[in-house]
């Protein structure tokens, strides 16, 4: 068995109320890729997963650059993760990722404490939103650049208004330079 579907299935096994939401979309296939990978995935009768081997009632994918977002912030699934097909089991999909920070939160509570478990389980949502955090940043920092700079160029208008400027002076400093000829 593939290693993240045993653990996707370790930890349904101790929710049994996520069991029994999947559950009720037994026999239905779902195909998840992330990037290039990609895993197609039956749901059991129990509500576990197994290897799956039909074309998929559901499609979601998510840029792989996308995923430390949706583990930090799972309410933004629909806005990170496309889909294509079943709407009630997307629905389903969605309900179970708002809980995936629950989850994380549990194991480390389990493994180290529930104090430390929940510090660490914060810490590891800040670092996940650092990169978002940074392409924010730098674009606002863009953004304010080019605006600023902006107003150092000139629009069109003014391009041509200048360029006119510049024949006038041209033609002044060759009738300038007729007249010196004509005294010399």
């Amino acid at each position: 068995m593939n290693p993240g579907l045993a653990l996707a299935n370790r930890a349904l096994e101790r929710e049994a109320w996520a069991r029994n939401r999947l559950a009720s979309h037994s026999g239905r296939t779902l195909r998840i890729r992330v990037g290039p990978a990609s895993a197609l995935l039956r749901i059991a009768d129990d509500g576990k997963l197994t290897p799956g081997r039909v074309p998929p009632d559901l499609t979601l994918w998510i840029s792989p650059f996308r995923v430390p977002a949706l583990l930090a912030q799972p309410e933004r699934f629909s806005e990170l993760v496309e889909t294509d097909g079943d709407p009630q089991l997307a629905a389903t999909l969605f309900d179970l990722a708002m809980a995936l920070p629950w989850w994380v939160e549990q194991m480390f509570a389990r493994v180290l404490g529930p104090i430390v478990g929940m510090r660490l389980a914060d810490a590891g949502r800040q670092l996940l939103l650092l990169p978002g955090h940074a392409a924010d940043s730098f674009g606002a920092s863009v953004r304010d650049y080019v605006r600023d700079e902006t107003q150092l160029l000139m629009t069109h208008a003014q391009v041509d208004v200048f360029a006119g400027d510049v024949a006038a002076l041209d033609e002044r400093i060759d009738a300038l330079a007729s007249r010196v000829d004509a005294i010399g």
